[in-house]
């Protein structure tokens, strides 16, 4: 009974950094999200942290997500995962970082970023040169 008197007093509950990041629909799952805290794919206002960190209002976090790479700030709290519109109330992406990242999908489109170089296979001397170097490490 007494954890739902705590439920309702809204200045007493604190939420977990993975916990939120699943709220949040960052990750799909809390396991993929811890997986990421631990991977240094999050950072709780600049620093690596633990999925376990307590998280509060405004507080800073970078998340990377396959090529793009998003700074929000905290701006609701929720340990419950609801609908994605629900989900974008819960932060506010930061100017510098929606910038970033047009610039970082435009230079993919135009293929700046990963550009291969040539696009055919090597030929037989360059197998051979390929081989010789990969059994030289």
């Amino acid at each position: 009974m007494a954890k739902k008197a705590d439920k309702s007093d809204s200045s007493d509950i604190q939420y977990r950094l993975d916990k939120w990041l699943w709220a949040a629909r960052f990750y799909k799952t809390r396991a993929i999200a811890k997986q990421m805290i631990e991977g240094g794919k999050v950072f709780y206002n600049g620093q690596r942290s633990k999925s376990a960190k307590i998280v509060s209002i405004g507080d800073k976090i970078r998340v990377r997500q396959g090529f793009d790479e998003k700074e929000v700030i905290i701006t609701a709290l929720a340990d419950r995962r609801k609908d994605a519109t629900f989900a974008q109330t819960l932060y506010q992406e930061t100017e510098e970082s929606i910038k970033r990242r047009e610039t970082n999908a435009q230079a993919r489109k135009q293929g700046l970023l990963l550009s291969p170089g040539t696009e055919t296979k090597p030929d037989k001397k360059q197998r051979r040169q390929i081989r010789q170097f990969k059994e030289r490490i």
